[in-house]
């Protein structure tokens, strides 16, 4: 979805086709490292000199450039189409500390069981969204409401409401939260309340939501199924921060689920701010003057262990006759829709039987949470005898605490935690005798009740509404993307994480975090990527350019296997080849590399190298079946024939590439599709380019148009409704027309960049400069998870972006993906006007894009 900032051309429909791609798999492993770093001072003074001297042409020309401070920068002539200057910054090193800032307005998504519903997870959700508009006004909540479709409900001011068995609702969902541009999606997690097995239908929501997740987490089951552990693990992997509301709870996720601790904060559940010691007046006004007042509360079930204490009554009744013990709350949905009332009649039965019903008092509806809290304040003590020691979170619990009560409670791990420093009484499960004993307890020493009561209140004063809803608010903006912050297009990155990652072989392919990974050898892709990079690299002596240049070319000259007629790919560390034929998409990037040094090298023998090796392949690998491989050596084959109109081997590969890509157009067009295949892959505006540059070298205007056009929905695609780049995740690869947000590569950045020049070349449009500038932002925080990948100091680059924020390697196709954006960028923001010739060869197609 494209922002409002972002309003894209409008072009008229072509005919699009879908079939799957041979997508490879990300390349998730790590990044390479710089020989040196260069200390970088300050460029804004340099940028604004540059401002300050366009004021006319020959002020700054762009085939020169500077050295400011370390860091070499580019001259160039500013465009009246093209915003610079809005966010300037020092150059970092990305492994320099950086502090987010948190943002002064937020946008968040809260989702969860809500109000009418009746449940805890409902009252919590509830009063989350109650608290944080009272407390947090400058944080906005949309909720979306989990909906039982056993007995659904009307939710008033709700976003939407998710039929929590339904499959296809959570990816509505899913969808509207992605356009809404929310800054963060806060999920209150319970196993029963999402569909599927275990709830499992939550981790296919999750893995569609790009917004940084929070989660609660209601239950961390010490002993739990496969299943169970299996979705928490996976829930734990997309979470930027987890609340739990108990100690234990964090404990447990680190030692049984693998969590990291800085991901976990403990937050205690909130409660009331209200006054101390009213129980005199709040009994008078229910009608209980001169008793003494037992009570529990919440949906009543068989996990409640009331059984326990209506046994405990004979013994407290027998000492203190004034005792009542009323039992407050509704019959837990389930329970009643699968055997009706039966538990609560067998309560009942039990009181009559031991003869205490006049001293039980029931309160059989579901409260709301102003009566609740009354009801609370004409208790003298509360009870909470759960036979169950797993329980992490009791909101009535903290609310009776608060309210300054005296509570007795089986020892689960929430009443171990709240009651500790003597706030309460501990008990043994599932006895009477116990209960009975501590209630006759402090009903026998009023004043030691007293001062329970006072203990336990000065205990609530660390939960009340107002420090919950300021941990909350804490807690959601550690989560949420800072606001990036970029450099100049004019800062040159530094080639030392480029020639840490060479040797004289090559470029090997990986890294662990900044260190070259020997075990994985070397890759013609890489190699060919790094070639190109020679290429057009700018603040390298002519020296250094040939060592690597000669490097890298002889690496794809080696890779060449005359026998099959085919490219190799992947090589050992030890030089020996692991293949005799690569995979298509490598064969058609050499051709592509290849093509590129024959226009653009500056050494005029290695281009004769490259046309010479370009020219014994290009028969050969001109017939590849792969869409991407094709559009590859289409590039390749453009890039011959912008230096030789005339070379007919080129020419040829160009009219087969463009008529099969407009096949594959004509083929599968969707109104809500307009691609070449039913999946998304890797590389995507690739496809693009290629037809547009076909249609510029064979002057085939509707290929222009086609490219244009798919090249514009790709755009949409990727970017968010907060106007970032968001590129097609790695975990979409294979899933028809559909896609998911994460991992995110740099390739793909590098490809939406490059293929906005070309667009631009075609059409001279401002749009296609917007959107590659988009594009290079996501490089520097400009990214779902804020995180910056780039460093300009090292020209390294993380491997891309997690749901948990970056991947910290540091490889091959990451760095060059980042230095070789740089360069098409440069040329988008240094031209004032496309190729002579090129922005006007097919005037109705700008039109239509301008």
């Amino acid at each position: 979805m494209l922002s409002n900032a972002m309003e894209p051309p409008r072009i008229p429909a072509v005919s699009v086709k879908g079939r799957r791609p041979e997508a490879r798999a990300a390349k998730g492993v790590l990044r390479g490292a710089g020989l040196h770093r260069t200390v970088l001072g300050n460029i804004l003074p340099f940028f604004t000199h540059l401002r300050e001297t366009e004021s006319g042409p020959g002020n700054c020309p762009c085939n020169s450039s500077s050295l400011v401070h370390g860091v070499r920068m580019a001259n160039l002539p500013l465009s009246q189409d093209f915003e610079f200057g809005r966010e300037v910054a020092e150059v970092h090193s990305i492994f320099e500390a950086t502090g987010a800032t948190p943002k002064r307005g937020m946008r968040l998504a809260l989702i969860g069981n809500f109000a009418p519903r009746k449940c805890g997870i409902a009252t919590f959700t509830t009063d989350i969204f109650e608290k944080l508009g009272a407390y947090h006004p400058e944080i906005t909540v949309d909720v979306h409401a989990l909906d039982d479709p056993r007995r659904p409900l009307s939710y008033e001011g709700v976003a939407s409401t998710i039929v929590c068995d339904d499959p296809e609702a959570y990816s509505r969902a899913a969808r509207r939260i992605n356009e809404a541009g929310v800054d963060a999606v806060w999920l209150q997690h319970e196993y029963g309340i999402f569909g599927g097995p275990d709830g499992e239908m939550v981790t296919h929501f999750v893995d569609r939501l790009a917004a940084p997740l929070v989660l609660t987490l209601h239950t961390v089951l010490s002993e739990p199924s496969e299943r169970q552990r299996a979705i928490m693990r996976h829930l734990i992997t997309r979470a930027s921060r987890i609340m739990v509301m108990s100690s234990r709870a964090r404990d447990l996720l680190i030692s049984h689920y693998e969590a990291g601790a800085g991901l976990i904060e403990v937050i205690e559940h909130g409660a009331p701010d209200r006054p101390f010691g009213r129980q005199d007046e709040f009994k008078a006004r229910f009608g209980l003057e001169g008793r003494k007042v037992l009570m529990s509360f919440g949906l009543i079930g068989p996990g409640k262990g009331l059984e326990h204490a209506i046994r405990a009554l004979p013994k407290i009744v027998a000492r203190h006759p004034e005792v009542l013990y009323r039992i407050v709350g509704a019959t837990h949905p389930n329970l009643v829709a699968a055997e009706g009332e039966a538990y609560r009649e067998s309560l009942e039965a039990l009181a009559r039987e031991l003869g205490v019903a006049d001293h039980v008092g029931w309160e059989n509806r579901f409260l709301q949470t102003d009566e609740l809290l009354d009801q609370l304040e004409a208790s003298d003590i509360y009870l909470t005898p759960y036979p169950g020691l797993q329980q992490a979170t009791s909101g009535t619990l903290s609310y009776a605490v608060a309210l300054g009560k005296a509570v007795i409670s089986t020892p689960y791990v929430h009443a171990r935690e709240l009651l500790a420093s003597d706030a309460g009484l501990l008990i043994e499960p599932n006895s009477s005798d116990t209960i009975a004993q501590a209630v006759i307890t402090l009903l026998d020493d009023p004043e030691a009740m007293t001062a329970m009561q006072r203990r336990a209140y000065a205990r609530g004063r660390e939960t009340i509404w107002p420090r919950f809803a300021s941990a909350s608010a804490q807690l959601v903006t550690k989560a949420v993307a800072p606001e990036p912050v970029v450099p100049p297009v004019t800062a040159i990155p530094g080639l030392s994480a480029v020639l840490a990652m060479s040797d004289a072989t090559g470029m090997l392919q990986h890294s662990v975090g900044v260190v070259p990974d020997r075990r994985h050898g070397y890759c013609l892709d890489d190699n060919a990527r790094a070639l190109m990079l020679m290429n057009v690299a700018e603040g390298i002596s002519v020296g250094e350019r040939m060592k690597w240049s000669l490097a890298y070319a002889a690496f794809i000259q080696s890779a060449w296997n005359p026998d099959l007629k085919r490219f190799r790919n992947f090589m050992r560390f030890d030089r020996s080849w692991c293949e005799d034929e690569g995979s298509e998409d490598s064969n058609g990037r050499a051709v592509w590399a290849l093509g590129q040094t024959i226009e653009l090298s500056r050494d005029r023998g290695l281009a004769d190298w490259a046309q010479g090796l370009y020219d014994d392949v290009i028969q050969a690998v001109g017939a590849l079946g792969s869409p991407r491989a094709t559009a590859f050596a289409m590039l390749g084959a453009c890039a011959v024939l912008r230096r030789d109109p005339a070379h007919a081997a080129s020419r040829a590969l160009v009219e087969r590439g463009g008529d099969f890509l407009m096949r594959l157009l004509g083929e599968g067009r969707r109104p809500d599709w307009a691609w070449f295949e039913a999946v998304l892959g890797y590389d995507n505006p690739r496809l693009s380019q290629a037809l547009i540059e076909a249609g510029i070298a064979m002057e085939q205007e509707h290929w222009i148009g086609a490219g244009l056009e798919t090249l514009q929905w790709i755009c949409a695609q990727q970017v968010s409704a907060r106007g970032q780049f968001r590129p097609i995740g790695s975990e979409s690869f294979h899933k028809a027309h559909s896609y998911l947000p994460f991992d995110q590569q740099p390739l793909e950045a590098q490809a939406a960049v490059e293929a906005a020049r070309t667009a631009w070349r075609a059409t001279g449009g401002a749009f296609w400069r917007k959107h590659a500038m988009i594009a290079w932002r996501w490089f520097f925080g400009g990214n779902d998870r804020g995180v910056v990948l780039a460093d300009l100091a090292t020209g390294r680059c993380r491997d891309g972006v997690t749901p948990r924020g970056a991947n910290t390697n540091c490889g091959a196709e990451s760095i060059l993906a980042f230095q070789l954006s740089h360069y098409a960028l440069m040329e988008l923001v240094t031209s004032s006007t496309p190729r002579p010739g090129e922005g006007g060869l097919f005037e109705p197609a700008r039109k239509r894009l301008v």
